[in-house]
């Protein structure tokens, strides 16, 4: 009965602490903390120096939480990884993931080698701890920190560290296996080429059981009539079981997971809606076990021998060789300086490295207490000064995007024996797009409104009011493009401005035209730019309706954007001077000149909206 009542108590201590983990959300996200940070501090306080108590040094137990953690994380990440958004950051992406790893484990060794007095083997195996990049971290920052970057950018570190995983383990587990060889006197073939080509044997593998695995999970989750609720566990099931049978086959099942997430993500498929919407949820569970687990193993007393020669590590990592690195791998491809800095600066390191850490403990390589520790405050610090301060980074080298209206709250069902079509449902908003001017599109069909709870057709229905709820049918594709109509633009709503400014334009207007009537100051680069062209330059190829730039001292807002090209737009004068804006009588004359066959487009292309 004894043993009964303790299986209890830690059944209700792991609730509690989880429960506990995702209250924290509400505290992070209101003081701005990190929140895998604050996940990692509740297992700390619940550990052997913390309140607690508990002396947990399991790291069996932790290799396998992380690996199944890992595994889920990698799999959402692919999962909303659309191939189109992958445009341009592959090469550079797959650079970093190989090279950037190698670069930066080797300058991190040679550094362990000055500061810890450690042979150089030793020093490259603690590169490799600390190499990679941590997919949760940067995964998580960039979603649910509501930065919006620029599309290359943002593929290529998300990309980046999916895929740069298995490159940092495959150092770790061959560096181990060599320390290990030489204490014993067993030799092992540590030839360039033999590395080579066990690191490309890993990646193939997991690249064939990857793709391999996401076909044939689309086609059962496709084909089998489950219960209602079973598609999205049956999904993460899949992943798991490719993320293992791939590493049984000795290949890259972090890889394997990632790709088979991304096949998923980008073809038709069933019960989409609520399989991306449980493994969010999922993935979630994963980040807050995994953290909470390593939380647990650190003991903060031991830690204490190792913090400033490891606070040397993470400065030498920050400052030298994540840059470095970054530099190298991304100027062939033609990177400006600000983004390459930002890139350098987004090197999150998170559960992976503490994860790989925990390997030369399990393999019995000396300095292994060391390994752990120092990644841990390497993590401890990447969290503390790259987690917080990304968004005001990417804002001073002005690289994120002029998006700032609040998530969609969208509604989807989902549709059986229907791919082509999903249906999905919006809260009418008075500061929405649909609501200030603009059109739903012509493929979404709509299928039914509630107003005021009752049901009604389009047709009882008539115009949406704000307060409806409007569901629509829509290819799968496509929806992202109507969640723009439905979301908040509040910021567009200033002084008495229409929402799309007061006078609309054509895609194809000149912005030196635009420039000379409405005496806009616009910067020589940008003079024989389109409107349609400056906004696919700004937004990388994917604006959005309610988009806004700032043109001088007005803004210039997406308002009918047809196959990532932005074909109406508008114009708002709020900023600029009554002297300098155009006069009743002139745009009176501009109209005439409009009806009479729009021969004044080049003289004054704009009229009111």
């Amino acid at each position: 009965m004894e043993s009964i009542s303790t299986i209890n108590g830690l059944l209700l201590f792991g609730a509690v602490l989880v429960s506990l983990g995702i209250l924290s959300s509400l505290i992070a996200t209101r003081f701005g903390a990190p929140l895998l940070l604050v996940f990692v501090g509740l297992g700390m306080l619940a550990g052997e120096d913390g309140p607690g108590g508990i002396v947990f040094n399991d790291y069996e137990l932790t290799y396998m939480v992380g690996s199944l953690a890992l595994a889920v994380i990698l799999f959402d990440g692919g999962l909303r990884t659309h191939l189109k958004a992958l445009r341009g950051a592959v090469w550079p992406a797959t650079l970093l993931a190989t090279v950037g790893v190698i670069i930066t484990a080797g300058l991190v060794g040679v550094a362990a080698v000055y500061i810890f007095a450690i042979p150089l083997p030793y020093g490259f195996l603690l590169g490799a701890i600390v190499a990679s990049t941590d997919a949760a971290a940067v995964f998580f920052l960039i979603h649910t920190g509501g930065l919006q970057l620029k599309q290359r950018i943002s593929s290529t570190l998300e990309m980046e560290s999916a895929t740069n995983d298995p490159v940092a383990v495959f150092l770790t587990m061959i560096l181990a296996e060599i320390l290990l060889a030489n204490v014993s006197g067993k030799g092992v073939d540590t030839g360039a080429l033999a590395l080579v080509g066990t690191l490309a044997s890993h990646a193939l593998i997991g690249a064939v059981m990857g793709l391999s695995g996401g076909l044939l999970a689309s086609w059962l989750l496709n084909r089998v009539n489950l219960p209602g609720g079973l598609h999205p566990l049956l999904a993460i099931a899949i992943a798991v079981a490719v993320y293992a049978a791939t590493s049984v086959l000795d290949g890259s099942g972090f890889l394997a997971a990632y790709l088979a997430g991304m096949v998923l993500g980008n073809r038709p498929l069933r019960a989409q809606a609520s399989i991306v919407t449980v493994n969010d949820a999922a993935t979630w569970l994963a980040q807050i076990a995994m953290f909470l687990v390593l939380g647990l193993l650190v003991t903060p007393s031991k830690l204490i021998d190792y913090v400033l020669p490891a606070l040397a590590i993470s400065a030498f990592l920050l400052i030298v060789a994540r840059p470095l690195a970054v530099w190298l791998c991304l100027t062939p491809f033609g990177f400006s300086a600000r983004e390459k800095w930002f890139v350098s600066w987004v090197g999150l390191r998170g559960a992976v490295s503490i994860f790989l850490a925990a390997i030369p403990t399990l393999s019995g390589v000396a300095y292994a207490e060391l390994y752990f520790n120092v990644a841990f405050v390497v993590v401890l610090v990447s969290l503390l000064v790259q987690g917080w301060t990304l968004t005001p980074a990417a804002r001073l080298l002005k690289l994120a995007l002029p998006r700032t209206h609040a998530p969609v709250q969208r509604f989807e069902m989902d549709l059986p024996g229907q791919l082509a079509l999903e249906m999905v449902g919006y809260p009418v908003l008075a500061d929405s797009a649909v609501m200030n001017g603009a059109a739903v599109p012509v493929w979404a069909r709509q299928a039914f409104v509630i107003r005021n709870q009752n049901i009604l057709t389009p047709a009882q229905a008539g115009a949406l009011k704000t307060g409806d709820y409007g569901y629509f049918l829509a290819p799968p594709e496509r929806v992202p493009r109507l969640d723009q109509l439905f979301a908040a633009h509040a910021e567009l709503l200033v002084s008495d401005e229409p929402f799309f400014g007061e006078f609309a334009f054509t895609g194809d207007v000149k912005m030196k035209d635009l420039s000379a009537f409405y005496a806009l100051p616009v910067e020589p680069e940008i003079a024989n730019l389109s409107i349609a062209e400056l906004f696919s330059q700004r937004f990388d190829g994917t604006p959005d309706v309610g988009d806004h730039l700032p043109i001088g001292g007005a803004e210039l807002v997406a308002r009918e954007v047809e196959e990532d090209r932005v074909t109406r737009a508008g114009l708002q004068l709020d900023a600029i001077a009554a002297a300098t804006a155009p006069s009743k009588s002139r745009v009176g004359r501009l109209w005439a000149r409009l009806r009479g066959g729009g021969r004044a487009l080049k003289r004054a292309p704009g009229k009111r909206a």
